[in-house]
């Protein structure tokens, strides 16, 4: 496409922090590289104050990418790293800059970020890809942060309608397009269910459901347990396996463990799981497991997607755009008996052979150069809503 930018600079997270975001800015950056544009990072220096996180660690635990140009620039508290990013941004020369945008709390950082670096690159468009307008768990301000943030930018992509939707209650003239999160496929190959199961410790002649990914009360995990007590299936080898950091209590999910007598059939690694060993459990498990109470989108999905693998979703947010029902799995309301019901069909009718055919031919649906067109259209616009 003719008169689209080449020289791109990325902001949000990257290594060495850890993480979905992570994880998605650095395959974004990938598949500009493989689009033929060059490409830098710039990420934080200090991401979230040590009192606002609530996990054990932000950081990798493995090496750097080396394929591709990150510089830790930026904090989020404070004020002269964002004139200094702004900077950065202009000595790059870069014509695109994109932001990930996920929480109210980045507003002033990256509203700054932006604001500044149109003061000096006046010409270059500024894209944002929305991962929420409106946060999961709400708190005071979150309204004047988020339009601070959204004032500066030129141009937005949403991963879901819902987010499109959200958007719209701040703004709904800047140009927009919806191109849904693309498959993660940097978490290594598919291997088989003996394999992994071995790399984790468990047998491979049961079946295992997964729910995977950081642990927050809106995921909906009690749901899930109380889901999977109702459906029996706890008794017919089917384990249910709880791969994620708590960022919540975890009290009250092991006391209804409990409850329910759950804690031979439950398996929980409680620990954020690295890169490397993401495919042990997807390729464990027999369906992926997401009873969110409320979302917009989920990489969990397009891990999901990745490996191959039926999903279970609540029909909250965007999740019910992406899984086709009845077809690569199941998009459910959102309540208890819903999924109870699922979890009953998949094993009682051996829908394991047919869903997965249907999420391998959907699949298709989400590769990563859909994205780049969707970017390169939305710069289109822009461009022709100048002239």
């Amino acid at each position: 496409m003719n008169n689209i930018p080449k020289k791109v600079v990325i902001v949000g997270p990257a290594f060495p922090f850890r993480g979905g975001l992570a994880a998605y800015n650095e395959r974004l950056a990938k598949a500009f590289i493989e689009a033929g544009y060059s490409v830098h990072i710039l990420t934080f220096t200090l991401q979230y104050p040590n009192i606002l996180f609530p996990g054990k660690t932000q950081y990798a635990t493995w090496d750097a990418p080396t394929d591709l140009h990150i510089t830790q620039s930026l904090s989020s508290i404070n004020p002269f790293s964002w004139r200094s990013t702004a900077k950065k941004i202009q000595k790059l020369s870069a014509d695109l800059v994109v932001f990930k945008f996920w929480l109210p709390f980045m507003g002033p950082a990256f509203g700054s970020v932006a604001k500044l670096t149109k003061k000096h690159l006046p010409n270059t468009p500024i894209v944002c890809i929305l991962d929420n307008v409106i946060p999961h768990e709400k708190r005071i301000g979150d309204t004047i942060l988020t339009r601070y943030f959204i004032k500066h930018v030129d141009a937005f992509i949403g991963m879901s309608r819902s987010v499109l939707n959200d958007l719209a209650l701040f703004n709904k003239n800047k140009a927009r397009r919806f191109s849904p999160h693309p498959i993660f496929d940097n978490f290594g190959k598919k291997k088989t269910k003996e394999d992994a199961c071995q790399q984790l410790g468990l047998d491979p002649k049961l079946n295992y459901l997964l729910f995977f990914g950081i642990i927050r009360d809106y995921k909906g995990l009690d749901w899930l347990i109380e889901a999977y007590k109702a459906s029996s299936v706890d008794k017919k080898n089917i384990k249910l396996l709880v791969a994620g950091e708590f960022y919540t209590d975890a009290k009250p999910y092991k006391e209804l463990i409990k409850k329910h007598g759950l804690t031979d059939s439950i398996i929980l690694h409680e620990k954020f799981i690295p890169d490397e060993e993401v495919a042990n459990y997807f390729c464990a498990a027999d369906m992926i497991v997401q009873p969110y109470k409320h979302a917009t989108q989920s990489g969990v999905t397009q891990i999901g997607y990745h490996f191959e693998k039926p999903m279970l979703v609540t029909n909250v947010g965007g999740l019910g755009e992406i899984i086709p029902d009845k077809v690569g799995g199941y998009v459910v309301e959102p309540n208890i008996e819903a999924i109870s019901q699922a979890l009953g069909d998949f094993y009682e009718n051996d829908r394991l052979c047919g869903y997965t055919e249907g999420i391998i031919e959907a699949k298709q649906r989400f590769t990563w150069d859909k994205m780049i067109g969707q970017i390169e259209l939305l710069l289109k616009d822009l461009k022709d809503e100048t002239n």
